[in-house]
């Protein structure tokens, strides 16, 4: 599949957008909505197109601009070390789009976007059970550092 990764463009938004449910694509825990694991992500998206919310947001598209995939990224201070920092938001593609690299892709650049605004590290959250998210960021040299527990109590 031909692709390039650019800058998004307000424009891409509907596309972006449409991307968000991919988020909730594995077996979510059963005490959790799906829509809950993107309403976030989505609303972030939509501050950013209104030109509310800064983000470095990037996109793979077709040579016909179709989008395919995306990346979200926020500049923020390290959690612990409150070094200069990046969080991915959110990363995302399509379903006939997957399996060709562009989900990689996406993250490189998300990377050097970051690096080149300052960021020393980047961070990001996974579900436990999420284990193909959880494999292909271990393929890519992130490693898992703290665990977030919850449990019902009424």
């Amino acid at each position: 599949m031909d692709y390039e990764i650019r800058d998004a463009k307000h424009d891409d938004g509907d596309a972006m957008l449409a991307l968000m449910p991919r988020l909730a694509d594995f077996d979510v825990p059963a005490s959790r909505d799906p829509r809950d694991l993107y309403r976030h992500d989505a609303e972030l998206l939509r501050r950013w197109i209104e030109g509310k919310e800064t983000c470095l947001v990037q996109v793979a598209v077709t040579k016909e601009q179709a989008v395919l995939g995306l990346s979200m990224v926020r500049l923020r201070p390290e959690l612990l070390s409150d070094q200069p920092s990046a969080h991915l938001e959110a990363i995302a593609v399509s379903h006939h789009a997957e399996g060709k690299g562009i989900a990689k892709a996406l993250l490189d650049a998300a990377e050097r976007a970051a690096a080149a605004h300052g960021a020393l590290t980047m961070t990001l959250h996974v579900f436990a059970n999420n284990n193909r998210a959880r494999g292909f960021y271990d393929r890519l040299g992130y490693s898992g550092e703290l665990m977030r527990y919850i449990k019902d109590i009424v």
